[in-house]
């Protein structure tokens, strides 16, 4: 099945309307402000971009971004959004799979991997390769700001079948979600049953298969150390001014381009 296909990326933004993308873009420029090292940052690469929620308010808060997502799906909604906003000139957007980037142009002074987009890489292989494909772009001292599942988290309070209902102005779209957890392995398979309604007639659904990783702190600082880089902060999410505890189920990671 696919992933983040045209059904799903029709839905995501709607699903994900509460998330707070301007205070994560917040966060973004204090992390790397305070963590990277290679100053001016004036161009970032977003890594795994979907829709564009945190590339374009980015934009216009005066950076130039490269979004990267393989879903031409989510692209295409990121570019709609990005001339809507009049930020076109200051975007560029790239379907690919960033285990194997190749972008022309400059090392990049800043990077972000946001929403699981690490998560996403389910072999140790795939997370070295990710890795060391963002190090070849970013400049000496440049910060990769990311997000992952924090495995001591997911196994304290494991995830779980859930059902979301959102609004839309053509009627609504339901998620369903059941999960089965590899605690061996650090993963989680999650099947996700999307529908689209108008009134009460079923105009389109979808179902896709999502296999999520979850990372240890000792993983994390093992993968920065094979790739070029290192881990500098590892933060609760979204409380990321506090250090990240074992009953976290997201954390907020820099790692250093060195």
């Amino acid at each position: 099945m696919s992933v983040f296909g045209q059904i799903y990326a029709g839905a995501y933004d709607a699903l994900y309307s509460e998330k707070d993308y301007d205070n994560e873009c917040d966060m973004v420029e204090a992390l790397i402000g305070e963590f990277g090292t290679n100053k001016p940052v004036r161009r970032i690469l977003d890594l795994g971009c979907g829709t564009g929620n945190h590339a374009v308010p980015l934009a216009l808060r005066g950076y130039s971004v490269t979004g990267v997502d393989r879903s031409a799906d989510m692209l295409t909604r990121a570019r709609a959004k990005a001339a809507a906003a009049r930020v076109s000139s200051t975007t560029d957007f790239h379907q690919g799979d960033l285990r194997h980037l190749r972008l022309a142009g400059a090392p990049f002074d800043a990077a972000i991997m946001m929403f699981a987009v690490l998560d996403y890489q389910t072999t140790d292989d795939d997370v070295k390769s990710v890795l060391t494909s963002v190090r070849a772009h970013l400049a000496l001292g440049a910060a990769l700001v990311f997000d992952v599942w924090h495995g001591p988290g997911v196994i304290a309070d494991k995830p779980g079948a859930r059902e979301r209902t959102v609004k839309t102005q053509e009627g609504r779209i339901r998620r369903r979600t059941t999960v089965t957890l590899d605690e061996a392995h650090h993963l989680c398979s999650v099947h996700f049953n999307v529908q689209h309604w108008r009134s009460e007639a079923l105009v389109e659904s979808t179902q896709e298969d999502h296999v999520i990783r979850f990372f240890f702190p000792d993983e994390i600082e093992r993968f920065a150390a094979a790739t070029g880089f290192q881990c500098v902060a590892l933060r609760c999410f979204p409380d990321w001014k506090r250090g990240a505890s074992e009953s976290d189920w997201t954390v907020v990671g820099v790692l250093r381009a060195v």
